[in-house]
């Protein structure tokens, strides 16, 4: 073999190296955009809720929903609908006994730091 003939082959290792590359960032970039597609509007806004569990029981918790002054309403639903999520995620139910549940008076409401907190119990089948 000569010189030139070494000089023109070239290996493709690197080629396919750059192209797995290509290839595991574009799978990042659509799993990262399918998330906020998922996301629910309610009156038209969007909120940041969470439910967790009060203490040791699973049955009791609390979902707190922020930004409140984005609308109220939407706060209310959107608190409601992470409940719901909660008790179907964990027991397999949507029912729920409200201590402090979203279909409050604007006045019982706890509201503090624009963050709505929203406390239940997820009825036990």
């Amino acid at each position: 073999m000569t010189k030139t003939e070494m000089l023109s082959r070239t290996d493709p290792r690197p080629i396919w190296l750059v192209a797995l590359l290509l290839i595991a960032a574009l799978m990042l970039s659509a799993c990262s955009g399918e998330r906020k597609a998922d996301r629910i509007a309610f009156d038209g806004q969007f909120f940041r809720a969470s439910a967790k569990k009060v203490d040791r029981e699973r049955l009791d918790f609390e979902v707190t929903v922020r930004p409140v002054s984005a609308s109220l309403e939407g706060a209310r639903a959107a608190g409601a609908y992470e409940a719901t999520r909660y008790c179907v995620g964990n027991f397999g139910t949507s029912d729920i006994e409200w201590t402090n549940g979203p279909d409050g008076e604007d006045g019982t409401l706890r509201i503090a730091n624009d963050r709505l907190l929203l406390l239940g119990t997820c009825a036990a089948r």
